[in-house]
């Protein structure tokens, strides 16, 4: 999968509706070193289902990231604030947050 979100890519017409935190979560897990992609990928499943099934990727902000990490034991939390923080780098270097908050968008 492209790490670019699917409004930005060229020829594939507009996408429809908002984007998915999941389909995000995937593109990112592409590009996470084999030792590392089982347990990053359970912490983002866990973090998709505390904001609910085909949670739009607005539903995840630093507030609801955090929310999440509380809500782990102690010994995670660490882990889990910086999974999110390279989370969040990859959708702000590649568009995906921009992508999410269409402007100006004619119908």
């Amino acid at each position: 999968m492209s790490p670019v979100p699917p409004s930005f890519r060229s020829g594939h017409g507009l996408h429809r509706g908002p984007l998915r935190l999941s389909v995000a979560i995937q593109a990112f897990m592409d590009g996470v070193p084999g030792p590392r992609r089982g347990r990053v990928k359970v912490l983002l499943d866990a973090l998709d289902t505390f904001l609910g099934d085909l949670a739009p990727l607005l539903a995840y902000t630093p507030v609801t990231g955090e929310q999440w990490v509380q809500s782990l034991p102690p010994g995670v939390q660490p882990e889990a604030r910086e999974v999110l923080a390279e989370f969040r780098a990859f959708l702000r270097e590649h568009g995906w947050l921009d992508a999410a908050r269409p402007v100006n968008v004619f119908d």
